[in-house]
């Protein structure tokens, strides 16, 4: 059991971030271990973590969906966790995968506002209201994971419905983003390393965190503060251009990722290249066949997405995403072409990929489980 313990545990690692690009909530990792009613297990369970964004995807109707987790720094010591679960969340911490404070307090809204992302909490938030309006204002932006038949559900602290909706970054989180930060302190993880910076640049050793991935910082009377050492960071200038990505296979969308103006990315198969996007888990023998290891190259060249056919067999656009085939547009191989609004690469029948915002999921498949490898005498779901 320790053993399938562990990889559901990996498995939820590449669940958690903090880049604002990917993350589609935010939520605090100390309260939702402690949701106890939704198994009936320990006072505290990591893997609960791995139930609620399980919720998520299906609320969501996407697969590989990942969370913003703000961790209070008691819990990297926390008896009511395993050890092997300390040494993961302390690992996540080191690594920048959640953001872990001496005292978090507002700082989950904060994040939520700044880029626009719904909250998963059970907490109503009542002396908050009047700094961030949205809590009463915008239905489905704070859900609360409450117990479910098979796992957890969503309830809306405001409004009617259960699915946790997203909002608009905050002008002030729109100035943030658009610059990267360093901060002073040797080894951060949320902002050092990454290129550039100056002084700052130098003396964050330790961490090679890309500029264009960093959090948001936090605000501390209109000061960019890191909201781990809680320090003044350095503008570091302007922060590159990125474009988020989705991979939709069988109308369900499997992931996104990140393209940026420093690399650019090769989805396929299964890409040789650092940081490919690799398709064939999803992929029925023929797709198999027919896509190759590398089969597109995508890049950012000023604030335009330039897709190249590097494939053997091509592959196709389908304009402003129209699914007839006469609308269909080849493209050889070694042929480049600039993706226009609402456009998608078509690698093969039913494998597409395009701007996130514009390719909309709905298919009847369930996205694949985090928990899939979870003890099931770990977990107690109540019944239907």
């Amino acid at each position: 059991m320790r053993f399938e313990i562990s990889k559901v545990l990996d498995a939820i690692e590449g669940r958690v971030c903090t880049d604002p690009s990917l993350a589609r909530a935010v939520l605090d990792l100390a309260e939702v271990i402690r949701y106890q009613d939704i198994d009936g297990g320990r006072p505290a369970s990591l893997l609960r973590l791995g139930m609620v964004i399980d919720a998520l995807s299906r609320e969501l109707e996407e697969d590989s969906v990942q969370v913003y987790a703000v961790v209070h720094r008691a819990l990297l010591s926390d008896a009511d966790l395993t050890s092997n679960e300390r040494m993961v969340v302390r690992r996540w911490a080191d690594d920048g995968l959640v953001e872990v404070l001496d005292n978090p307090g507002d700082r989950m809204l904060e994040v939520a506002d700044l880029l626009g992302l719904p909250v998963l909490s059970r907490v109503r938030f009542d002396g908050l209201r009047g700094r961030f309006p949205w809590l009463v204002e915008q239905a489905g932006r704070v859900v609360a994971p409450v117990p479910g038949a098979g796992g957890p559900a969503f309830i809306a602290h405001v409004g009617g419905g259960h699915a946790p909706v997203a909002g608009k970054r905050s002008p002030t989180g729109v100035k943030l983003l658009a610059r990267q930060w360093r901060c002073p302190e040797s080894g951060c993880a949320l902002f050092g390393g990454g290129g550039g910076g100056g002084a700052f640049a130098d003396l964050a050793g330790g961490a090679d965190r890309s500029p264009a991935g960093q959090p948001p910082p936090a605000l501390r009377n209109g000061v960019p503060t890191c909201p781990r050492h809680g320090v003044r960071l350095g503008d570091g200038g302007p922060r590159p251009r990125t474009e988020v990505l989705a991979v939709r296979v069988g109308g369900l969308v499997r992931r996104r990722f990140v393209l940026s103006e420093e690399q650019p990315v090769v989805a396929g198969r299964a890409p040789e290249q650092d940081g490919g996007i690799m398709l064939g888990q999803w992929l029925n023998d023929e797709a198999r066949r027919w896509i190759s290891r590398g089969h597109v190259r995508f890049e950012l060249r000023v604030g335009e997405v330039i897709v190249t056919d590097v494939s053997t067999n091509g592959s196709g656009i389908r304009p402003a995403g129209s699914m007839a085939e006469a609308d269909r547009i080849p493209l050889a191989p070694q042929q480049s072409r600039v993706l226009g609004e609402n456009d998608m690469v078509e690698l093969y029948p039913g494998v597409q990929i395009g701007r996130a915002e514009e390719l909309p999921t709905g298919a009847p498949f369930t996205p694949t489980s985090v928990m899939a490898e979870a003890p099931t005498m770990a977990m107690r779901l109540p019944r239907p």
